[in-house]
């Protein structure tokens, strides 16, 4: 497998940041938390998804959250510290973490970006995050995740069927 160069950032930021990434290549794709836990054989709440919003119309932040879940977006204001949270668009997605949606990782961003990490992860030791690419993901430490990302435990998920 050629791994693609988004991939290879990831993979010398894990470096950087003490933590060995392991990068997996789905051609199928894993762009959505269910298509990664279908190509891993994981089940959905072990994917920790990279959610990026933007807080006050002025920041965007990441948060980590367990594939079956999503994100309270009022809670996450209130974690945050702000008065409103909205996804944030492709193109702030991109800009704040460098990485298109759908393929965002825990860390590699080009500059620095709040974290948060929701505390449904915490069903699981290791999880498993995008690499950089719709195709490409790795599996990772919880601990070693919220350490390298420097993420904030927070309590915003909903359930994914309300």
């Amino acid at each position: 497998m050629t791994i693609p160069e988004t991939s290879l950032r990831v993979i010398a930021a894990g470096g950087r940041l003490g933590v060995s990434v392991d990068m997996r290549h789905f051609p199928e794709g894993t762009k959505t938390s269910q298509d990664a836990a279908n190509a891993i054989g994981c089940p959905l709440s072990a994917i920790a998804k990279s959610i990026v919003v933007t807080l006050d119309e002025r920041e965007q932040v990441v948060v980590f959250a367990s594939g079956d879940t999503r994100i309270d977006l009022e809670r996450l204001a209130v974690a945050a510290g702000a008065v409103s949270a909205r996804r944030a668009t492709l193109e702030e997605a991109r800009s704040a973490t460098g990485f298109a949606a759908g393929g965002t990782p825990p860390f590699g961003y080009p500059g620095a970006v709040r974290v948060f990490a929701d505390r449904a992860l915490q069903r699981h030791d290791l999880v498993w995050s995008a690499g950089g690419t719709p195709t490409t993901v790795f599996p990772i430490r919880l601990d070693d995740l919220v350490r390298a990302a420097e993420a904030e435990w927070v309590d915003v998920a909903a359930r994914a069927d309300r």
